[in-house]
């Protein structure tokens, strides 16, 4: 089943208040706070929002200052929040702790919250009011690193939106900040203090790359791609796999030659949307593809990330091959190259690829690429700062053209939703290619 973005049916009025700036109620230490490799490349920021039902036995006229004030208490722990983005003498960035402060805006909204909707596809005209953007801000570096805005709603219910920087957080990170700035909203202690300390994933002091990092090939655009996205329109869509589609799925996948192998549902499902992208895109034969997604580095690294660790721990796998390749051969073949990629994210290929940015200060190439990334296992549901727990999580907007984003299906463990973008008359086609 797929959903498209489209305009909102009704309108809705925001009025928001100036927005504050909210400190740490304690004094904090360093000047500056390092940024790892895995850091570096993903400074992009990611709005997102978040929706509580209203609670009969608790109105809603104070969430705004609840959750104001347990920030300053959580911004003692996660005080680089608080700080700015410049640029090291290295030419790397690195976070000045110099008290810029978080801006914080309360907002209220003249509807009922199930004016929303289903907000599982991005709708940035829609969802973009829910969340506080600096007007001043020119670049990313004067970008605050956390915007947070609150609306309450008619009914009782309210939207927490949130603007972060992605390299300050990967999805693991963002949600143990979520959770500690509930509880102290609920008035509990920090179950996970947080562990800031990230030169735990320096470069090695001789830098040395061992593996071959496809991930930061450069592709030559032979589909004229590039032209493609600028005369189209792009579309939105959201499209639901429940518990019966990914079985037939992992099903698909086990068939063509060669041994049967097991394949999990993000493996299958992975390679499903890798080779229907491409297809939709019309990609010629000989157009090499690209395959990003984001494995959580934590527990691969030896020893292990610590528990808690803020910060990005993931790792982009990479599959290769041409269009033609992945389009001729049956799905096992897209598959077993993700499965592959998986098992290769080992502790030395992830030391590796920090080294290789150290040395190279590449960027991955996005020609021909999809970038996966999953949501599907950080629990967005237990979020709870104590009117109950959240009822949807959204993003405004994917923060690249090239990136599909796996959610779950609330309270539906079984099933997940996959977003993306593509050009107009290529969505016609990928959707076509999902109804299997």
């Amino acid at each position: 089943m797929a959903k498209e973005n489209g305009k909102s049916e009704a309108t809705i009025a925001i009025t928001r208040w100036e927005p504050v700036l909210v400190y740490p109620v304690e004094e904090t230490g360093d000047e500056y706070f390092f940024l790892s490799n895995l850091d570096q490349n993903i400074a992009v920021i990611m709005k997102t929002v978040h929706l509580f039902q209203a609670n009969e036995r608790r109105s809603s006229d104070d969430v705004g200052q609840v959750i104001k004030g347990a920030l300053a208490k959580l911004l003692v722990h996660f005080y680089p929040l608080a700080g700015s983005l410049t640029i090291s003498s290295e030419g790397k960035l690195i976070v000045k702790c110099d008290g810029h402060g978080v801006p914080f805006v309360e907002a209220v909204a003249e509807c009922a919250m199930e004016v929303l909707g289903d907000i599982s596809t991005p709708d940035p005209e829609k969802l973009g009011k829910l969340v506080y953007t600096d007007p001043g801000a020119k670049s990313l570096l004067e970008t605050p690193l956390l915007t947070v805005q609150v609306t309450r709603f008619r009914c009782g219910g309210f939207v927490v939106g949130l603007a972060m920087n992605h390299c300050m957080v990967d999805g693991l990170a963002a949600m143990g900040f979520l959770k500690s700035w509930a509880e102290i909203a609920r008035g509990l202690p920090l179950s996970t203090p947080p562990f800031l300390d990230r030169t735990i994933l320096r470069a090695r002091q001789a830098p040395k790359p061992e593996f071959p990092h496809h991930e930061f090939d450069d592709i030559e655009d032979v589909s004229n791609l590039a032209q493609l996205y600028t005369s189209e329109p792009l579309q939105h869509r959201s499209f639901t796999f429940d518990a019966a589609k990914l079985g037939r799925l992992k099903q698909m996948a086990m068939e063509g030659d060669g041994p049967l192998e097991s394949y999990t549902s993000f493996t299958a499902l992975t390679g499903l949307i890798w080779r229907a992208r491409t297809r939709a895109l019309n990609m010629g034969p000989h157009q090499k593809t690209k395959l990003l997604f984001a494995v959580d580095g934590r527990a691969r690294l030896e020893p292990p990330l610590p528990v808690g660790f803020f910060g990005n721990g993931i790792i982009l796998a990479c599959c290769l091959c041409e269009a033609g390749e992945l389009l001729d051969q049956p799905l096992s073949f897209a598959a077993r190259l993700v499965q592959t990629a998986v098992r290769g994210t080992t502790d030395g290929f992830i030391r590796s690829a920090i080294d290789y940015y150290e040395v190279t200060r590449a960027r991955p190439s996005l020609t021909a690429t999809l970038l996966v990334t999953t949501w599907t296992q950080l629990g967005l549901s237990s979020l709870d700062f104590g009117w109950g727990e959240a009822v949807q999580t959204g993003l405004v907007d994917l923060p690249q053209k090239e990136v599909a984003l796996f959610i779950p299906v609330w309270k539906e463990s079984k099933s997940t939703v996959v977003v993306l973008g593509l050009p107009a008359p290529c969505m016609e086609v990928f959707q076509e290619l999902m109804d299997f």
